[in-house]
Order: C-alpha cells, then structure tokens, then sequence
C-alpha cells in the first residue's frame, strides 16, 4: 500500500505542476475546461487511492505508511514520515471526495475567467498540501502542509489580484494565520523538549504510560497544548483570529467551499483531535478550547442573522459551526467534533456552491436584499440548496440533525454545571443558526425578485453534478453515527476506537431522546420566526433596522478596533522606521563606512595626480628624510 499512499500524495503535485507550469505552453488559448479536467482528474485520483487504503484497513491491515530520514542532527532525529491510519482515513475520503467535486463544479464557474490555469493549479497545490497535513506522522510534517494551505489560500483568495480589496483579503489571511503558527511551532518545541518526540504514535505510548503524570511536567504540556491550539485558532478561525475567514470570501466561491467546508477549516479541528492524548491530561487547555469555541459559535451566529451578502452569511455559519466543533473537543466528545466535521463538510459545501450557482445566475449578485423569487428560475439549485438548508438547521433525518445532537447530547453528559452552561450556549447557537439560514434561504427563493437589472438562469450541468451529489451526502452522512436509541452499532465511534479518546459519559436528568426533542423544537420555532419576520415579502427592505442589528451588521465592530489597536499603531511604527531607523541608522552603518573610504580615497588622491616628475620629487625628499634619521641616529646618538 506504500506505492498507493505514495499516488495519492503525489497526483494533485503533479496536476499542479502541469497546469502551473505548462497551462499556457500546452493551450494556445487559456481553457477552463482543459485545465479543469487535469485538476478533477488529479483530485479523483486521490479519492481512488484514498478508498483503496480505506478499503485495506477495513481487512484488517496495517496502516500505510511512508518515511525517510530528514533531519538527523546530534540528538534530533526526525523522519519526513506519512501515515494512513484510521483517523487519516476519515479526514482523506472527505477532503478528496469533495474537493474533486469542487474541482468540477470550477469548470463551469470559471469558464469565462481569463487565468483559469493558474487557478487550478493553486487548487491543486492547495489539495495537495491538505493532504500532506492529514497524513503526516509527526508534528514538522505537518507543520509543512499547514503552511503550504496558509500560503495557498493567500493565493486563491487573492486570486483576482488586479482588485485591491481582494489582494488584501488575501495578505489579511495570511497575515493572521501567521499569528497561529508561531504558536503551533512553539508547541512543537515544547513536546520535543518534554517528550523527545513528536511522532503522533510514539507521543500517544508515552502519554499512554500509567505513571505519566509524575514522568512529565504537566503545566509545561499545558502550555504546550495551548500554544497548539494557538495554531488551531488561526487555521479554523475561532476568537480572536477568525476575522480573516470572512473576508476569504473575496476569492472564487468554490474557493470559499474548499477552504470552509473540506480543508483547511477542519486543519485545526483535526490537530486537536490527533493530540487528544495530550488534552485528556491538561483539563485546563481542554476547558480554554470549550470556552473559545463557545464564546466564537455564539458571536459568530449573531453575526450572521444581520448580513446581507449571500456568502457572509455562510461565511460568518461556518465560524460559528467550527466554535460549535470546538465545544465539543473542549468537552472530550473527539467523536462527535468530528462526525460533525463531516456533515458539516456536505452540507457547508453543498450551500456555498448552491450561493455561487445562485450568484451566477444573479450575474455577480450577491446581496441578498436584491434576490427573491429564485425557485421557479433555479430548481436544482432550489431543491439542492433546500437539502443544506434542512441539513444545517438541524432537521430531522438529515445529517445536520444527527450530528449536532450528538454534541449537544455529549456536553449534557460530560457531568457538572459546566457541561450544562455549554448546553444552554450551544442550544442558543444551534436555534439562532436555524434562524439566519432560514432567513436566507427565503430571502433568495422566495417572494418577488427584486432586481430589475437580473435575468436568472440555472446552472450548467457541469455545476449542477456537483450540487447534486452534495446534497445525497448532506441527506444520508449522518447514518455513519446513528444515536444508540435506534440499537445500531455508531459506525464512527466503532472504526476510531482506540485511535480518538471516546466521549466521558455521566448519568444525567435528560435523556438523548430528550435532547433531540429539545433540540429540534429550537429549530422549528427559529424557523418559524424566521417566517413572520422575512416570509413572502414581508421584511421592510428600506428601513434602517433595530440599533442592536446595526451592531450585529458591523460585526461588534472588532475589525475597526482592530484597526484602531493593532493596525494603524502598526503601520505608524513601521513608517518611522521606514523613514528614520532604516535610512539614518541602518543604512548609515554602511553608507558612512562607504563615505569614509571615499573620503580617505580623496586625501590620497591629492598626492597621486599622474605626475611622474612630482612622483620623483616625493621620492627624492622621502630619502632625504630617511638619510637624516640614520646620520642622527648613527653619528649624534
């Protein structure tokens, strides 16, 4: 399985290379179709690898693994290892079946853009190095994929670079999340200063040893799980780093899909997940992680019932969604973070390439205030994006439903007060979350249309496949962890046992039969207000709003405090230093060495002006001088 693990890494490096590197010498012409079909093909190549090695675990093998020395320096050995393992196998299948999705939905949707090489091979690129941070058998390794997707989304969300707002978004990403990775690498440091290590399975024996907690310094492995968690919050945007995310909408929008349904939104998700051996003994990082994730679902949910573009909307949902994840990690329920990363993975998708079908059918519309009346001119974006809806609102049978109960059921029975506090929050986010997407979704499909200007149509085919297929996995995902009522073996709780630390459990006074009910009349009744207030026309598009809602609709203002802190003292630092400290000190450490040379080279220059009788003269003198130091000194002593 070696040689299949080594395809499945390589084909999207290699899809890449041939469109970055020979798009415009093999097309006279720059071809979105062309190029697409290189970069579906080299994305479903991974998928079929990524099913064979999921297929060989289930046989009951060992997982694949790849590695050769890389660094050997004193006492620091490090391999460049990969490794398919089960969790691997989880993240894999998603990641390249839903990236060649949205690799074929880009044909349609970049067919008319002028550089469509180019941007697939950042997609590519961009799988590729996802895929080399979820296969990665140590910390370094994945170090190297988590900043190749850093880079390669400063790159397709700056894509149409010639905007400057869009190149800013693009260099806003890749600024924060380089605030992330510093503490990623200095978490890396600490465990290989307390561990020795930081392979995932040599970390996971030591940690397993009975004694650990009189072996190891516990405050310095809590530091370290925070300062990774650091990193976590750059790449999966929870407080304070998520603001990059929503401006990440300024690229493509199956962009936008790979980067907050598929990839590198779940990066951080997943790197908890994989060191769930170092929370479960360092509660106080575990008990951060549920207060961020908390404090980022409930803000981000607020946010998004006031916004009017179509993909902030959904952008400012998928924050929300990642800090609801993040309360269930917080909590130790790894399985039901996770089984709701893969939902979340469908339905998340599915709704933000239904918004770029919808998008282009509004011919670059985005603003939802200027759509309605969409259902009769886009049914299979309708009736696909309905599904999402369904799924995400959390509506019974479809995967939204099942995974969010499950977290909501995990935190009730993680025992104490605390469990119940992040109930009563994450129920609150859940019922706000039915409420903003329903007010969405009526806003787009339903009532008049409002724009005069628009002359809606449905997407191609080569678009709709793609939503089509979503919305089947958006409607049956959630059969991989059907609640223990129905008397089913959880089919995801089964195949990560003992790969992810299992939920703690603790008796309590609702049943999950309870939470469900609970949970579900949340949405219904959010739903329910949703359609008074914005059903079939009845919103008041001209007037101002409530003052709380402007509030919501400038984003608590956190983009201008950050200006106001961090930016502008910034930019009025580095232009004193631009202007005085690195033209005056700097630059004249070497300019006043130059300046010096030139100077003694003009003094000497006064005695060597080309004269050869002068030259002869100074010569006769020089020995005059010299003849009268040896009389003086041999004569008159």
């Amino acid at each position: 399985m070696m040689g299949t693990l080594s395809i499945l890494l390589l084909s999207p490096w290699l899809g890449s290379l041939i469109n970055g590197l020979l798009g415009r010498v093999i097309w006279k012409t720059q071809s979105a179709r062309r190029s697409g079909v290189i970069a579906t093909a080299a994305a479903g190549v991974s998928f079929v690898c990524s099913v064979i090695l999921w297929w060989s675990l289930t046989q009951g093998n060992e997982p694949a693994e790849l590695s050769i020395r890389w660094i050997d320096i004193g006492d620091l050995a490090l391999d460049l290892g990969f490794r398919f393992d089960r969790l691997t196998a989880v993240m894999a299948l998603f990641v390249t079946g839903i990236g060649t999705l949205i690799h074929l939905y880009s044909i349609g949707y970049m067919d008319h853009d002028k550089s469509p090489s180019r941007y697939f091979a950042y997609l590519n690129l961009f799988l590729a190095n996802m895929l080399v941070l979820i296969t990665a058998s140590s910390l370094p390794v994945m170090f190297i994929g988590w900043e190749g997707v850093g880079l390669c989304s400063y790159l397709l969300i700056g894509f149409w670079f010639e905007d400057p707002a869009k190149a800013q978004a693009g260099m806003k990403a890749f600024i924060v999340n380089r605030i992330g990775d510093a503490g990623f690498l200095l978490g890396i440091f600490l465990l290989l200063n307390t561990l020795h290590t930081v392979n995932f399975v040599q970390m996971a024996k030591v940690m397993a040893q009975p004694d650990i907690l009189s072996l190891v310094d516990i405050p310095t492995l809590t530091l370290a799980a925070l300062f990774l968690f650091i990193g976590s919050m750059g790449k999966s945007a929870q407080i304070p780093l998520y603001v990059w995310l929503p401006d990440a909408m300024a690229g493509p929008t199956p962009v936008s899909a790979l980067i907050h349904a598929a990839t590198m939104v779940t990066a951080g998700i997943y790197l908890v997940v994989r060191m769930g051996f170092l929370y479960q003994v360092t509660p106080q990082a575990s008990a951060l992680i549920a207060v961020v994730g908390t404090a980022t679902a409930v803000l981000s949910a607020l946010i998004a019932t006031s916004q009017r573009d179509i993909k902030k909307v959904l952008a400012y949902s998928t924050v929300s969604q990642l800090g609801l994840i993040f309360v269930a990690l917080g909590a130790g329920a790894y399985v039901a973070g996770l089984f709701h990363v893969v939902t979340h993975a469908f339905f998340k998708a599915l709704l933000f390439l239904g918004a770029g079908s919808v998008i282009h059918a509004m011919s670059g519309e985005q603003d939802i205030y200027k759509m309605g009346g969409l259902k009769k001119y886009t049914p299979i974006t309708f009736w696909t994006f309905t599904i999402g809806w369904a799924a995400i609102c959390g509506l019974p049978p479809f995967s939204g439903f099942f995974s969010k109960d499950l977290i909501l059921f995990s935190l009730v029975t993680t025992g104490g007060y605390r469990g119940w506090v992040l109930w009563g929050l994450a129920s609150f986010t859940s019922i706000l979350t039915a409420f903003y997407m329903t007010r969405l979704y009526l806003l787009t499909f339903f009532g008049q249309l409002r724009s005069h200007d628009a002359h809606p149509h449905e997407s191609p085919s080569v678009m709709a496949i793609p939503l089509m297929v979503l919305a089947v996995g958006a409607a049956v995902a959630g059969v991989l962890e059907l609640p223990h009522l129905f008397h089913v073996t959880p089919l995801l709780s089964h195949w990560l046992d003992g790969v992810v630390p299992l939920t703690p459990h603790a008796e309590g006074p609702l049943s999950e039969l309870g939470a469900m009910v609970i949970a579900t009349v949340g949405a219904v009744v959010a739903i329910g207000l949703a359609w008074m207030t914005f059903g079939a026309g009845k919103v008041k598009f001209d007037r101002p709003g409530h003052p709380l809602t402007m509030v919501f609709r400038e984003k608590f203002f956190v983009d201008e405090f950050y200006d106001l802190v961090f930016v502008k003292p910034f930019r009025m630092v580095s232009g004193v230093l631009a202007r005085v400290v690195d033209p005056k000190l700097v630059d004249g450490l070497f300019t006043g060495s130059a300046k010096l040379a030139r100077f003694g080279g003009t003094v000497v220059s006064f005695v060597q002006w080309g004269a050869v009788q002068f030259y002869l003269w100074v010569m006769a003198a020089g020995a005059v001088v010299l003849f009268w130091f040896f009389l003086r000194g041999s004569i008159f002593p």
